[in-house]
């Protein structure tokens, strides 16, 4: 099938080789001319395990292409995926106008039917709009054309999109037309084979549902980081806790872990467009607003806990490890690092980090800063610090030689946002160790 997708970021990219690695020839089309030829090089310019292969692959192939020409785009694909940003007004609803510019781009191009898809993630309501922009395109060229709009809403995991994608759950299709039915089951019978895995449902209710999912695992890790607070200051250990909950088949171990609050470019948004949506519905989102105000608060224990060892943070090197908001990708987006490293700053602090794939991506956001230092490792960044800090649960940090450590650091204080090591471990080895949920041991 021709497929064509407006946005290269991490869903349209995502899509696009997955689409074509499965014989589709897929056209993707984006207004950043430099990422269009990096693209075409080969060159994927974000982190995600195994992506840049199937890119490359599907490239040398010809069944994988890419453009910065609209109309060639709306010519080329049956299937028009709308897979562009939503990022957060300052009031937190979503911004719509990227989404309705590839609108009213494919009604300026498209002669004859389409079926327009969002894999963007919108607000309810947001496929009317496409609708609305699509038609008020067409009618002023005077052009009478069908079309149907579809809404298919992502679950791509960072770290493990790929799989997620050809391998779902889940395939959500939102659809008023039989017609664009059947067209979308022809479309994912690949990822189909071994059972039905599309949920046909109205378009509002699909929707709904990609909000909905997210917001349900923040509102879990939410409350796994209340508990853990609760326990600290009543002498319980959350680890226990966590493994006496999730032994209950209706709660499950998924999302239950306590840690420095969650981040990326999915649950804090998508959390705040919710609790946006539900208020101009004139309806008061209680859980949701509390799920928020819960992580937010929750980025700020490590920084918290830092002081209470060190007190003054002033002329102090502490070393981080990790800074994308999760293991496996490069996204620093509401990481949980970067509350933490600005707040070193703004107490006189300075900052040694280490990151297996996000430290590129720190030199974007910071720059070149005096009291930034990105090491060559983790040892390297804990040389001479005052205390470790640990942000980011990589693999490579879940081992590592205590006894070097100690030797290493100024202060044997480390600070674990993810409860990486068991307390009486690490504090036979003589270290101060502050955790998440569990009482503190020295």
């Amino acid at each position: 099938m021709n497929i064509t997708i407006f946005g290269s970021g991490y869903v349209g990219l995502v899509t696009a080789v997955c689409f074509a690695d499965v014989g589709n020839d897929v056209l993707c089309v984006d207004v950043d001319a430099r990422k269009v030829e990096r693209l075409r090089a080969g060159d994927c310019p974000i982190y995600e395990p195994g992506l840049t292969e199937l890119l490359r692959k599907n490239l040398n192939e010809g069944r994988l292409r890419f453009t910065t020409d609209a109309a060639e785009a709306v010519a080329h694909g049956l299937f028009q995926f709308i897979a562009v940003g939503t990022p957060p007004n300052e009031d937190g609803s979503a911004d719509l106008q990227y989404v309705l510019e590839v609108a009213r781009t494919i009604g300026t191009h498209m002669t004859d039917y389409r079926v327009v898809i969002s894999k963007s993630t919108v607000p309810v309501g947001t496929a009317d709009k496409v609708r609305e922009a699509i038609n008020g395109t067409l009618n002023a060229r005077g052009a009478k054309l069908a079309f149907d709009v579809v809404s298919n809403p992502e679950f791509l995991k960072e770290g493990d999109a790929l799989a997620d994608f050809n391998k779902p759950d889940r395939v959500i299709i939102g659809s008023d037309s039989e017609r664009a039915t059947e067209l979308m089951h022809s479309l994912y019978a690949p990822f189909n084979r071994n059972h039905d895995r599309l949920i046909v449902m109205d378009v509002r209710s699909s929707e709904l549902t990609k909000y909905a999912a997210n917001a349900m695992l923040a509102t879990k890790i939410s409350f796994m980081n209340e508990l853990a607070n609760l326990a600290e200051q009543i002498g319980a250990d959350v680890e226990k806790v966590r493994i006496g909950m999730g032994a209950d088949p209706r709660i499950g171990y998924h999302f239950i872990y306590p840690g420095c609050g969650y981040g990326g470019s999915c649950f804090p948004k998508d959390v705040k467009a919710l609790v946006k949506s539900a208020a101009d519905a004139s309806f008061d989102a209680a859980i949701l607003k509390a799920v928020e105000q819960v992580n937010n608060a929750q980025k700020t224990r490590l920084h918290a806990k830092l002081k209470t060892h060190l007190g003054s943070l002033k002329g102090k090197t502490i070393a981080i490890w990790g800074l994308a908001f999760k293991p496996r990708t490069d996204d620093m987006r509401e990481a949980p690092s970067r509350t933490l490293i600005e707040a070193i700053w703004a107490d006189g602090g300075r900052v040694r980090a280490y990151d297996p794939v996000a430290m590129d991506e720190t030199r974007r956001i910071y720059g070149d800063r005096a009291d930034l230092e990105l090491a060559a490792g983790p040892l390297e960044a804990a040389e001479g610090a005052d205390a470790l800090v640990i942000v980011t649960e990589w693999r490579v940090f879940q081992s590592p030689n205590l006894d070097r450590l100690k030797q290493l650091l100024k202060n044997p204080i480390i600070v674990d946002g993810r409860n990486l090591y068991d307390p009486a471990f690490v504090r036979s080895a003589g270290f101060v160790y502050d955790c998440v949920g569990r009482p503190a041991v020295a």
